[in-house]
Parts: C-alpha cells; sequence; structure tokens
C-alpha cells in the first residue's frame, strides 16, 4: 500500500512540476516581450487578404472567405488561428474594399490576439494585357492574457496542490493598438506577383513594457500555365518569400488543376512538407492541406491541419471590361 501511496504522490508532483513549468514559459515570454512571427496561413491564396491588402476585389464580385489553422495539435500548448474576411469591387471608388478579422488562440486561450481591418485597394488599367492594385489596410489590433489558468511554484503545498495565490508581478491584461500595412500587385492572364508590408508602423503590443511588433515584408509570384484549352486543365508554379525580424521563410510550390479539382505541393524551407487537396466551382471552394514537420520537432507536433472556405457571389455585369485576377484559389 505505501508503494502505491508514493506512485500516487509521485505523479501528482510530476503533473504539477509540468504546470509550473508551462507556466513559466509563458509567462517569462510575455515579461520578456519576446516578438513573434505572425500566425501563417498555408492556403495563402485562399485567405488572400491576410496575404496581400492589394488584393481587395480582386475577383471583382462579392467574396467570403473563412480559414481555420490548428498548428502543432499534439503539443498541450495549441495553436489556433481562424480568420473571416469579405471583399468586392466597387467602381465609383476605382477599386476594391473589404474587411478581414483575425484571431490567434494560443495556449488554450491563455494568450489572444484579434485583429480587425478595413482594406482597400486601387485598381490601375496598365494596357490591356496587365493591371496594377495597390492596397492599403488600417488595422484595430488588441492582445490579452488570462492568467487564470497559469500556475507557479509559490502557489503549491507540499500536500494539498495549488492552494495559495501567487506573487509574481501580473502584466496588464488587454493591450490595444492601431496597426497599418500596404500592398502591391501586377498580374495578367498568365503572370502574377506582388508585394506587401505589414506592420509599417511597428504598433506597440507588450503586456509589459514596451514590444514592438516587426514589420513583415512578403514577396509572392507564380503563373497559369495551360495543358489544354479553355484553363479546364493547367499547372501553377508559386514562390513566397517572407521576412520579419530575423525570421526568414521560403515556400516553393505547384498546384495542378483538372476541373473542379485542385491539388497542391509545397516546400516551407527545412520545416515542413506541404499536401493539399481542394474542389472548386463558381460559386463554391474547399480546401484542405496538411503540413508534415520536417525539422527536429517531426513526430512529435502533429503536423497542421488547415481548413479553408470561399463563396463567390454573382453580381451585375460590368459595361466596361474589368480582368478578373488569375491565380490558385488555394
Amino acid at each position: 500500500m505505501y508503494f502505491y501511496i508514493c506512485q500516487i504522490r509521485l505523479a501528482i508532483h510530476a503533473h504539477m512540476i509540468r504546470r509550473v513549468l508551462f507556466s513559466l514559459l509563458a509567462f517569462t515570454a510575455i515579461l520578456n516581450g519576446l516578438k513573434a512571427q505572425d500566425p501563417q496561413f498555408t492556403q495563402f491564396y485562399a485567405n488572400p487578404l491576410y496575404l496581400n491588402p492589394a488584393f481587395a476585389g480582386s475577383a471583382r464580385c462579392p467574396r467570403i472567405a473563412m480559414n481555420y489553422r490548428n498548428q502543432w495539435p499534439n503539443l498541450n500548448a495549441r495553436y489556433v488561428t481562424y480568420s473571416f474576411s469579405g471583399d468586392m469591387h466597387v467602381d465609383p471608388l476605382a477599386g476594391g474594399v473589404g474587411i478581414i478579422v483575425t484571431q490567434d488562440d494560443q495556449a488554450r486561450g491563455v494568450l489572444k490576439t484579434t485583429n480587425a481591418s478595413l482594406v482597400y485597394s486601387y485598381l490601375a488599367q496598365v494596357n490591356r494585357e496587365f493591371s496594377l492594385k495597390f492596397g492599403l489596410q488600417a488595422t484595430y489590433l488588441q492582445k490579452s492574457l488570462d492568467t487564470r489558468n497559469l500556475t507557479f511554484g509559490d502557489m503549491i503545498d507540499s500536500r494539498r496542490g495549488f492552494v495559495y495565490n501567487t506573487r509574481e508581478t501580473q502584466p496588464q491584461a488587454t493591450k490595444k493598438n492601431a496597426d497599418f500595412s500596404v500592398g502591391m500587385l501586377g498580374y495578367s492572364k498568365r503572370y502574377f506577383f506582388g508585394l506587401a508590408a505589414h506592420h509599417i508602423t511597428q504598433p506597440d503590443e507588450g503586456l509589459q513594457g514596451t514590444s514592438k511588433l516587426p514589420a513583415k515584408f512578403t514577396a509572392h509570384a507564380g503563373a497559369i500555365i495551360p495543358l489544354e484549352k479553355g484553363n479546364e486543365s493547367y499547372i501553377s508554379p508559386n514562390i513566397l518569400f517572407q521576412a520579419q525580424q530575423t525570421f526568414r521563410q521560403l515556400n516553393l510550390g505547384i498546384y495542378y488543376v483538372k476541373g473542379p479539382f485542385v491539388a497542391g505541393l509545397w516546400y516551407r524551407n527545412s520545416d515542413a512538407m506541404i499536401a493539399l487537396i481542394g474542389i472548386q466551382n463558381t460559386n463554391f471552394k474547399f480546401g484542405y492541406s496538411y503540413d508534415v514537420t520536417i525539422n527536429k520537432l517531426a513526430g512529435n507536433t502533429g503536423g497542421s491541419h488547415e481548413i479553408s472556405i470561399q463563396m463567390q457571389f454573382e453580381c451585375k455585369t460590368k459595361k466596361k471590361k474589368y480582368r478578373v485576377m488569375s491565380c490558385p484559389s488555394f
């Protein structure tokens, strides 16, 4: 009986140690003003306004996009990101307008970041074959911390467990600020490229002390290569590069489209291989992707799952010719 009691106590102590270590890591990151990269979506073009504000109105008619990403589900910390956006082209404004709301949930609700943005893009028809779009994004940013799920060593009683109040200095629960981003797109019927700069004002998001959100720079490009007449079947090679402070990421990928079916394969520099499948028609698009971790965490994270849904609505035929951007749906 004594042996089993000791085993139970050891298990309880191990559980308490894990809780304390997790809390200390999360709390230390917050107190030190840790600067991390933005949450990312693997299906870049299924969330176009998140990738580049110049995409607002690129499909002309009203469009809605919903995205869900669950990164590394096998880890207790859990990273889940949600996004909702809508955009359309507006003739009197000579461009597109849009909204996008994103929420990033870290450590099962301990740290949440919510962004709500208004987007405008200006369309410039350079000639009969080539167009440019310039985008501006204004964002309301809110970061919140819930310390109720954090536990520390000074809360532990050796016999009764977590029974005391901690004496650790508590940071503020919420930080709010404004943020601004810009973007540019160039495209024709067969190729496209874009540049975006997010957080150009580097807003302060620190919950204790000052912690500037580093600017993020994105460059992306791709092409449409028909395999048969009418674009019923084609391939689309793509490249995307992002830099945020010391973080660098290079993505190389290719899509294959055959009628309503889409398949994609991406390589993210020394981090993951990404497989994607999708189905689409004129009004609806659904995609699922899975990131296979190939770095030192391989086998421990559970990879990353991502789901996207897009709805494209019909609108009145435009009298003046409008060049819809040809790019991958996912």
